[in-house]
């Protein structure tokens, strides 16, 4: 019996001669799901560095979805390359095991939209692979090593590359924190919405908002806000690499999204931060406080 045969339980798995076993997930697994999501959120990087590979970049594949009738399968592509109009081409990387409108070596063009998942070898290191590492952490920690092996790569807790922005909460974060690296409070302040911060705040002491009441909490969270950021000048996110493991949705404007932050003197950090979604998009709330 196989490494994921003995973790996930042999229906669970169906192993491939000459190739590493495939993993069933169903499909109400939310770290799976949120896999398939982030790969399509940071899908940009993989695209931009197949367009101009580094040489320290050696190995390119994405993962497709496949439909077949009612069967439907995810499948690794080699050789991908995308057209001027953003479409998938590539070379089926494995051996289908429940499609049969594809096989092994087969050369096909997949929608965009297909694509849920992407992986680059960077310095011998797995950067995206988010399904792989998703299957990863549903492993005993004695069993890792093993299947890190099986997969032939260095798998670390990772880098995530959502873009800075207002499009999501990860890119609101980043673009609070390149901010804070320029020291430039206007563009900290337009990253924030402390309206939403003040909303959160009086419902997590169950008070009742109205607007006169909101709107002068709002105005001392900005105003305690800018005398911290006067006093203690702004945090020093130079030289950090960020990763987001984790989204939790409170409501639908309130979410808390973790973010695990690397030093360059090999610190590391762990926070979750309260976001908005607000009419002009996701903007960065208060940090969660231990007592929540």
């Amino acid at each position: 019996m196989g490494l994921f045969s003995k973790i996930f339980g042999k229906k669970n798995v169906v192993e491939r001669q000459g190739e590493p076993d495939m993993v069933r997930v169903a499909n109400e697994d939310e770290g799976m799901n949120w896999a398939i999501e982030k790969a399509k959120l940071t899908l940009w990087y993989f695209a931009a560095s197949l367009q101009n590979p580094q040489s320290y970049q050696s190995y390119f594949s994405v993962k497709v979805k496949i439909i077949d009738g009612d069967n439907l399968e995810h499948i690794w592509l080699t050789e991908p390359h995308f057209d001027e109009d953003g479409n998938l081409f590539g070379t089926v990387g494995n051996e289908p095991v429940d499609v049969k409108t594809v096989k092994m070596d087969q050369k096909i063009g997949v929608d965009r939209e297909h694509i849920s998942d992407w992986m680059i070898v960077e310095h011998g290191r797995l950067i995206g692979g988010y399904t792989i590492r998703a299957i990863r952490n549903n492993i005993p920690d004695s069993e890792k090593p093993n299947f890190d092996q099986s997969i032939g790569l260095y798998i670390d807790e990772g880098v995530d590359y959502f873009k800075p922005g207002f499009d999501t909460p990860e890119g609101a974060i980043l673009a609070i924190e390149e901010a804070y690296k320029k020291e430039d409070l206007e563009a900290v302040l337009a990253c924030k919405d402390f309206t939403a911060e003040a909303r959160v705040m009086m419902a997590k002491m169950s008070i009742e908002p109205d607007e006169e009441t909101t709107k002068g909490l709002a105005d001392v969270l900005e105003a305690s806000f800018i005398n911290s950021m006067n006093e203690y000048g702004f945090p020093n996110f130079n030289g950090i690499t960020c990763a987001f493991p984790a989204r939790e949705k409170v409501t639908e404007q309130h979410w808390i999204i973790t973010e695990v932050c690397w030093y360059a003197d090999g610190g590391k950090s762990v926070q979750k931060i309260n976001v908005a979604n607000t009419a002009n998009g996701w903007r960065v709330l208060n940090p969660v406080s231990d007592d929540e």
